[in-house]
């Protein structure tokens, strides 16, 4: 019996288990301090910047094992956002009032991973598009504004893509 129990354990170890949510390092070595600051707004859209390098920046910190600041200085990498556009549109109508009852968000991104010794782009990508829909109240008087929600929601998304998308890069 304690063979096989030591059998379990030795063999466990090699099957690739890791802390869920945890990704194994997978930017290009010498990476471990990664900078994030605040993307660059090229919108009309209030404080969407600082939603999207807020969740971004939980992201990373959920999601792998870098260690990430704000400041340039001291880092391996600089990672550079810049929301380039943002509108909405209606998609569903009310039939009987014409009235919208279904907007659709969509954020147009530019990213990049710059070493921070070189300047040299590890990683580049300018024409990133998310979309969120969200839901119009059909009464006027009931009117509770949806949309920062939906860009809330559209900010974890954008955050999640982009980590994976960095991660998966590299591998």
């Amino acid at each position: 019996m304690p063979n096989l129990l030591l059998l379990i354990v030795l063999t466990g170890g090699g099957c690739g288990y890791r802390l869920a949510n945890r990704a194994a390092p997978a930017l290009p070595g010498g990476i471990r301090t990664i900078a994030v600051p605040a993307f660059q707004n090229e919108t009309y859209r209030f404080k969407i910047e600082q939603n999207l390098t807020a969740a971004v920046i939980h992201e990373f910190l959920t999601r792998t094992s870098y260690r990430i600041q704000s400041q340039d200085e001291g880092s391996d990498a600089i990672l550079k956002g810049t929301v380039a556009s943002i509108y909405s549109s209606p998609i569903v109508f009310d039939p009987n009032s014409g009235r919208t009852t279904e907007v659709l968000i969509t954020v147009g991104l530019r990213v990049s991973l710059v070493d921070a010794k070189s300047g040299k782009a590890l990683y580049e990508a300018n024409d990133l598009l998310f979309r969120e829909p969200y839901q119009v109240s059909a009464d006027p008087s009931a009117y509770f504004g949806e949309d920062q929600p939906a860009l809330e929601r559209l900010s974890r998304q954008v955050a999640a893509s982009l980590v994976s998308s960095l991660i998966e890069h590299f591998e």
